[in-house]
């Protein structure tokens, strides 16, 4: 019952050239013949005994102890010789069969597909429209504010810086003063304040010298203060303080 048949070729149920099948005696004999096996070699591939392969070829039922035994190995044989579907029914002289649609059947068909449409048809007509929604577009980048240009300071050769000394250090004025003209500052007057004892050096503008003040200032390190009076925008005094 184990056994395994041998996988028959492409052309197993053609005679080999030249050779032929000897004539047999039942649909379960010429199913072997087909498969090109011996007797034994069937029933061995069954389980069965070689007389009992041989009376079920033969139609010899009486071999077997009942009507279900005979049938039982029947089945059995006809299963090691690979017999089934469309050769069974072939060997046994049935039709083969054909599944035809009855027509119940096809008008069944006919009306799921008809109902089928419908219900489409309908849910597509009233299906709200779909709006197409664009997402708005990006807001371009604002545009770079140009910054506006510094006027030009006039060159520090041309503007005239009078030091005063506001302490009672002598000298300190002409120290001070050597230390602006090598800045590349003219230098006008070098003498003593009217009072010597300013706190704090300071470099003072005139109306509209507020920005050559504070660049001689950031160069000396001290501060800056107006002017009470004046008139020329190119002249600075720088008072000498105490520090």
């Amino acid at each position: 019952m184990s056994a395994v048949l041998p996988v028959p070729d492409q052309t197993w149920d053609r005679p080999a050239a030249g050779v032929t099948p000897p004539p047999c005696r039942s649909a379960l004999a010429a199913a072997r013949v087909r498969r090109r096996l011996g007797l034994e070699q069937a029933a061995a591939c069954a389980g069965l005994e070689p007389e009992d392969a041989r009376a079920l070829e033969e139609g010899r039922l009486s071999r077997f102890a009942s009507p279900e035994a005979a049938l039982a190995a029947a089945v059995v044989y006809a299963t090691a010789l690979g017999v089934r579907g469309p050769e069974a029914r072939r060997l046994a002289g049935l039709p083969a069969r054909r599944r035809v649609l009855s027509v119940p059947m096809l008008r069944r068909l006919i009306a799921l597909v008809a109902f089928t449409v419908a219900a489409g048809t309908l849910l597509w007509s009233t299906a709200p429209p779909r709006v197409l929604r664009h997402a708005p577009a990006p807001a371009p980048p604002p545009a770079p504010v140009a910054k506006p240009r510094p006027a030009a300071l006039p060159a520090p050769w041309q503007i005239r810086v009078d030091v005063y000394n506001g302490t009672a250090t002598d000298g300190a004025a002409a120290r001070l003063a050597n230390e602006v003209a090598g800045l590349a500052y003219r230098v006008g007057a070098v003498t003593n304040a009217t009072r010597p004892d300013y706190p704090e050096t300071r470099v003072y503008f005139p109306p509209g010298g507020m920005a050559i003040a504070e660049r001689l200032a950031e160069q000396l390190g001290v501060g800056t203060m107006p002017l009470p009076g004046g008139n020329d925008p190119r002249r600075l005094v720088v008072i000498v303080g105490a520090r």
